[in-house]
């Protein structure tokens, strides 16, 4: 296993800090194959409701349901949800319990099973930087990639040594990430809070990047 376990403390500040120190981080599945692991290079931050105003992206802006309970939860958890009933996506959940503060992820680079990523996503294994954003640049692509379902995966401590989901540190480090506007949602998409790996190949939305439409570039603390 690449690296070594986040502590909890780290996922437990607002989604906004953790959301640009959580680029460079390692998601690591562990399958019946062997292991599949992405580095981290785009995020979302999704704000809890007791933030003024509430963030209406958010699946919490509305309060604990069946559906985002996980989120309410402690921090560092997985909040897996689907979408158009045959899509996943990804979250980790921040905060301390009750204030549901979570990270989207977006894309990762692929690190280790990329063959296996291509073949779960039904490509054939190529080179270059379109193929690793067609693998992972996504976050249902990145799902897809590394197998994770709601069934399966939501609800797992990703800090758990015995998780067969986990997020890891393997010394990688990101001293400089863009912010733009969230993308792909109606609400509050004005807000300054996606975080991506400056320059990176593999990120979703590459065009907007591309452009800098109202981006900007911040230290990673």
């Amino acid at each position: 296993m690449p690296g070594k376990l986040l502590a909890r403390s780290f996922f437990e500040a607002r989604p906004e800090q953790v959301a640009p120190r959580l680029l460079g981080k390692l998601l690591v599945h562990r399958t019946p194959s062997g292991l599949l692991a992405g580095r981290i290079v785009e995020v979302e931050a999704y704000l809890g409701p007791h933030n003024t105003p509430p963030d209406p992206a958010a699946h919490s802006h509305r309060g604990p349901t069946p559906r985002n309970l996980v989120l309410f939860g402690p921090a560092g958890h997985a909040y897996v949800y689907s979408i158009y009933g045959r899509y996943f996506c990804m979250n980790i959940t921040c905060e301390p319990e009750g204030r549901a503060g979570c990270i989207l992820l977006r894309a990762l680079e692929p690190v280790v099973g990329a063959d296996r990523m291509a073949r779960n996503r039904g490509l054939k294994m190529e080179s270059g930087p379109c193929a690793a954003r067609e693998l992972t640049g996504g976050p249902s692509r990145l799902c897809q990639a590394l197998r994770l379902t709601r069934p399966e995966h939501n609800g797992l401590d990703l800090l758990d040594a015995a998780s067969l989901l986990q997020v890891r540190d393997d010394g990688v480090r990101v001293s400089e990430a863009l912010v733009t506007p969230r993308i792909g949602i109606r609400h509050a998409a004005e807000r300054l809070l996606r975080f991506a790996v400056p320059d990176c190949h593999c990120v979703s939305g590459p065009k907007s990047v591309a452009k800098g439409f109202r981006s900007a570039r911040v230290l990673v603390c």
